[in-house]
């Protein structure tokens, strides 16, 4: 008796989370994008506080930068000063969008939703860390080394800039594999079976990422750094064939 009325209880919370009016709704986003625009504004006043020290880790591999135009150099800062606030405020602005889809979500689809959303940005923040630590300085130490004899590099902040996001954005996303491959199967579009007839594919494709992305002859560090996309896929297989069953 207890455990039926527990059900009918879940059952008019989730009916009553879903009947919501159209009003209510725009009620809803707004207040969700106010908040978010809000984070957004604090984040990026807190990186402009401490604009220097992220300019000074981010132009650390470059000796020396140029910029051509009188206001090149404000306008890099600024678009710095709002990714890094954006960044920062991300946690923030992406709870407020689970808040928002929370009332058409299923009890267990709000789990699995809180559960991929950290895991997500983490995911990413690792992507970037290890590519502007290992792709990155590779990648940069090649085509400055690429012009041989009497040819010397005139670097801007801005090409400097767009390489280094060209490089290090790309692995944020491709760390992401675990929880993307999850969520397809998830919705029942893959399985883990279907995953491991593509492993000697994926090998292949995660060399000539990392072969095309650092044009490097060294095999050494082609291997260490397509390791960790080979491994995110398998992790991905254990994932959906044990973890995801339960």
């Amino acid at each position: 008796m207890m455990l039926s009325r527990q059900n009918n209880s879940l059952v008019e919370e989730e009916s009553l989370d879903k009947d919501m009016t159209l009003t209510e709704h725009l009620r809803d986003l707004r207040r969700c994008l106010l908040k978010s625009i809000a984070a957004l504004v604090v984040g990026t006043g807190i990186s402009v506080y401490f604009l220097q020290n992220i300019m000074d880790v981010l132009t650390s591999a470059a000796k020396e930068l140029y910029y051509m135009r009188p206001a090149e150099a404000f306008m890099i800062y600024m678009k710095v000063a709002l990714l890094s606030g954006l960044i920062l405020s991300s946690p923030f602005i992406l709870y407020e969008l689970y808040a928002f889809v929370r009332p058409a979500l299923t009890r267990r689809e709000r789990r699995f939703t809180l559960i991929c959303i950290p895991l997500s940005l983490a995911l990413f923040i690792a992507g970037l860390l290890f590519s502007y630590n290992f792709v990155f300085p590779r990648g940069l130490e090649f085509f400055l080394g690429f012009a041989a004899g009497k040819v010397n590099p005139l670097i801007s902040m801005e090409s400097y800039l767009d390489f280094l996001l060209m490089l290090v954005v790309p692995f944020g996303f491709a760390f992401n594999v675990p929880v993307i491959l999850t969520l397809l199967a998830y919705m029942g579009l893959i399985s883990s079976r279907l995953l491991m007839k593509f492993q000697r594919h994926v090998i292949l494709v995660a060399f000539i990422i990392v072969g095309v992305i650092t044009p490097t002859p060294d095999i050494i560090t082609q291997t260490l750094l397509a390791v960790p996309l080979i491994l995110l896929y398998e992790v991905s297989i254990v994932i959906i064939r044990y973890l995801l069953k339960r």
